[in-house]
């Protein structure tokens, strides 16, 4: 009668390691990359080289004070990385991105890996979590230390994500301006709405800013997508600071839109 306690205790064991990497899944993913806790990095803060790796917009517009911008995504990454490597013998470096389900700061901390760069780490908790516990040492649209309560919840951010039908249907709409925030790269031609939308990526800061600016004198609301709908949370960040209150983005971008016309044409809708 006691062979039941000691399987469901050698299950427990079994089933745990899975549940503890539910809230990072990239844990799993990447076992090869070393991770640091959000307390960890707040004690070690000064003796560490933290480097932001999302896009220059995100950067801009809420990072960790100390930290330097050196996008993934950038040609000379790798090379940018080994000087730092190279001008901090014996300091970590740690990785970051947006949060827990970004995997930027792991791709980054293997790139590293694979170059033979040592002492490398992923903070993979993210910025969010970092500016809500550590706001003294963030910096949110250039202001440091941060007033925590300027964050804007996800809770917010869905409030003005529609579904991509609900989105093209109101977007064909009267006083309207349609905004595609993808990059070129991301873009390749293809648009949405052919004729009627405007191209400004998150990195032309000078051109988004101006259409931002046009809709809010010509009263009209501005319907924005990127390509998975992440992006666009950013973007919310300087539409409510410049006061700009009609505005709608694509849920889960032009990535959630391809799928949807994929499943209806599966169905033969």
């Amino acid at each position: 009668m006691r062979v039941v306690p000691v399987l469901l205790g050698l299950l427990l064991l079994a089933v745990s390691p899975a549940q503890a990497n539910d809230e990072f899944p990239g844990r799993s993913l990447y076992l090869d990359v070393q991770h640091i806790e959000l307390a960890d990095l707040a004690e070690r803060y000064d003796e560490m080289v933290i480097v932001d790796v999302r896009s220059l917009y995100e950067y801009d517009t809420l990072h960790i004070g100390k930290a330097v911008h050196v996008s993934l995504g950038a040609s000379d990454f790798v090379e940018r990385m080994q000087k730092l490597r190279d001008d901090n013998p014996g300091k970590p470096i740690v990785t970051y991105c947006n949060g827990k389900t970004c995997m930027k700061s792991y791709k980054a901390a293997r790139k590293m890996q694979q170059r033979d760069m040592d002492n490398v780490l992923c903070f993979d908790a993210g910025i969010m979590d970092w500016a809500q516990n550590q706001p003294q040492r963030s910096v949110l649209l250039g202001e440091s230390p941060m007033d925590p309560n300027k964050l804007i919840a996800k809770s917010e951010f869905e409030k003005r994500l529609l579904d991509s039908e609900d989105f093209i249907s109101q977007a064909n709409g009267e006083k309207i301006l349609i905004v595609d925030a993808r990059d070129p790269l991301q873009r390749a031609g293809y648009a949405l709405f052919t004729g009627k939308e405007r191209r400004a990526s998150l990195a032309d800061e000078k051109k988004m800013g101006d259409l931002i600016a046009r809709a809010a004198q010509n009263g009209e609301t501005l319907f924005i997508y990127d390509e998975a709908g992440k992006q666009v949370r950013w973007l919310m960040y300087r539409l409510e600071q410049q006061g700009v209150k009609d505005y709608y983005f694509m849920k889960g971008g032009t990535n959630a839109y391809y799928k949807q016309m994929r499943e209806d044409f599966t169905r033969g809708n």
